[in-house]
């Protein structure tokens, strides 16, 4: 994959609308994924901070796989929440999928979503190692 930057689409409708790939591979090996919601096929999946945050990996998570990525390449994480009172359960969520791998992370405190009923997002960043620069 030398010197080809190698882009992704979910499907998503906003991926269309807005321009954006759910995931861009750099030659380097870098795998940026987009912001991901607890949003599938259309629709947002109900449940709490836990469940969106869950939900939300997955959708990145998918995005890795269907680069031949894994959680275990992820290097990064952000975590984006509405309300300092779920930071122990969006943690939690982070926790029980990446808490063997150990990427840097951040969590944000923001003031809302495109959708209020989104309490979570997430962006993902992965290493591809052995990748040409």
């Amino acid at each position: 994959m030398s010197g080809e930057v190698r882009r992704i689409s979910s499907g998503a409708p906003l991926e269309e609308r807005f321009g954006y790939s759910r995931a861009v591979e750099l030659p380097n090996g870098l795998v940026l994924v987009a912001g991901c919601t607890s949003t599938g096929n259309g629709r947002i999946d109900e449940g709490g901070p836990y469940q969106q945050a869950v939900a939300a990996f997955g959708v990145a998570i998918e995005a890795l796989e269907s680069l031949g990525l894994g959680r275990e390449d992820v290097v990064r994480t952000r975590m984006y929440i509405t309300h300092a009172r779920d930071v122990d359960e969006v943690g939690r969520a982070h926790k029980e999928l990446f808490g063997d791998v150990r990427p840097a992370t951040s969590m944000l405190i923001v003031s809302g979503f495109v959708d209020p009923s989104l309490v979570v997002e997430v962006e993902v960043e992965a290493y591809r190692g052995g990748a040409s620069a």
